[in-house]
């Protein structure tokens, strides 16, 4: 089945590095995933977000205001 992560932030340093974190961990592994990166704030508001970057996965926020380790998303995704 396929995953749906989504990554929610506007930009800045802390959610481009988790974007790439994500993909590399998804290509790495071959996991069937679908990655969006959400930066309209208003949609990231929808979330209940307050400090990003945010990964949400399967519409189930895991992570929110830090950079996961590749492991660590890993794990979230089995």
């Amino acid at each position: 089945m396929t995953k749906n992560i989504k990554i929610l932030g506007t930009g800045c340093p802390k959610c481009k590095s988790m974007t790439a974190i994500v993909k590399a961990t998804v290509t790495e592994n071959k996991i069937d995933a679908t990655i969006e990166k959400v930066e309209d704030i208003m949609e990231i508001m929808k979330f209940n977000v307050m400090t990003t970057p945010a990964l949400v996965i399967d519409d189930v926020i895991t992570i929110k205001g830090r950079i996961p380790s590749k492991e660590e998303v890993l794990a979230l995704l089995n």
